[in-house]
């Protein structure tokens, strides 16, 4: 078996196009947000590369890049 060294380069002369760089979004205090699994939250923390969110049954820690949680 071999194993990948990492993403690979994209060369400037392919016909194929890079995968898109994610958006990570930006939150700021008092933000309603909506997460897959937890509900409907409101942050109460920022964090670097993360942010805490109180969804009225309890405090979660979430972590960039935030893919299962949207703002309102």
């Amino acid at each position: 078996m071999t194993t990948s060294a990492g993403p690979r380069r994209h060369m400037a002369s392919s016909p194929f196009r890079p995968k898109p760089e994610p958006i990570i979004e930006e939150y700021a205090l008092d933000d309603l947000v909506s997460h897959d699994s937890y509900g409907v939250g409101r942050v109460i923390q920022l964090e670097a590369g993360a942010v805490l969110v109180d969804f009225r049954s309890q405090k979660v820690r979430i972590t960039s890049p935030y893919a299962k949680m949207s703002r309102l």
